[in-house]
């Protein structure tokens, strides 16, 4: 069985999912350690749908600027976003989705919405 596989929004973001010194000394250890699990979690996933059966992370579904987007809890306020490469949301597509869009690391304080991995 083949697990999700991934895309990145731009070059940068996929350096550092590929490198976790990288990754640690942009974010910190905790953090870069949180990221690479729920990234790992994602790819053992045989599709977007099982991942978010599982509630790993809580993932939940993002809106305005983000619409199409899922939010996964990194730790408190840190948010690894992704998003479904898909047409629809639908539940369906979503069991067929085995590609997901790695946005970035998002830190959410109340309206605030600053990337720390962009």
């Amino acid at each position: 069985m083949r697990g999700v596989r991934f895309k990145y929004r731009k070059p940068s973001l996929e350096r550092y999912f590929n490198d976790f010194n990288l990754m640690r000394r942009k974010i910190g250890n905790d953090l870069a350690r949180g990221a690479k699990k729920r990234h790992d979690q994602l790819r053992a996933a045989a599709n977007f749908s099982i991942y978010l059966d599982t509630g790993l992370g809580k993932p939940h579904p993002l809106y305005e600027n983000l619409q199409g987007c899922y939010g996964i809890s990194i730790s408190g306020n840190i948010r690894l976003v992704v998003k479904p490469d898909v047409e629809s949301l639908d539940p369906q597509s979503l069991k067929e989705c085995d590609v997901v869009i790695i946005e970035g690391v998002m830190d959410y304080h109340g309206q605030k919405h600053e990337w720390l991995i962009p």
